[in-house]
């Protein structure tokens, strides 16, 4: 099951990101793909503010991951310039399956790595500078849940 959400600013990526948050719990995975650019990490910005993190997020890029305190802890990860081996290195598990929310950039270059049950959202660019889709998938006990969002946006 899937839907596509348009937004049309900065603002609004970010507001649907925090829209999203509420409906989060500890243990999801969050992987966002896309080009460079394209939204990731605004979104996740707004992830962020939903959850309530009083830090300003950031990139993960040359960090691999970072961690944020908030309603849930947040573990934001950018995987395009680590390799599988690099990440299972670091002990991904112990973030993917803990009592956090995990957001992944890049998320489709470790599709393997996810387990059954992610929520996967592709960020496509649109007609004009900020115009993006939003296209939300989901696996696993996702699949049900993805059908509740769909109500919310």
């Amino acid at each position: 099951m899937s839907f596509t959400i348009k937004s049309d600013s900065v603002k609004q990526t970010i507001s649907i990101g925090k829209k999203l948050a509420p409906y989060l719990q500890a243990g999801d995975i969050i992987s966002l793909s896309g080009d460079l650019g394209a939204g990731k990490t605004v979104f996740s910005k707004g992830i962020a503010k939903g959850l309530d993190v009083s830090e300003t997020l950031v990139s993960p890029t040359f960090m691999i991951i970072r961690e944020y305190d908030g309603r849930l802890p947040l573990y934001h990860f950018d995987v395009y310039r680590i390799s599988k081996k690099e990440l299972a290195d670091l002990g991904y598990e112990d973030y993917f399956y803990s009592k956090g929310v995990t957001v992944i950039e890049w998320g489709d270059k470790i599709k393997d790595m996810l387990g059954a049950d992610y929520l996967s959202i592709t960020f496509e660019y649109g007609k004009h500078e900020f115009d993006r889709k939003l296209v939300f998938e989901g696996y696993g006990n996702w699949k049900k849940r993805v059908l509740e969002l769909k109500k919310l946006f």
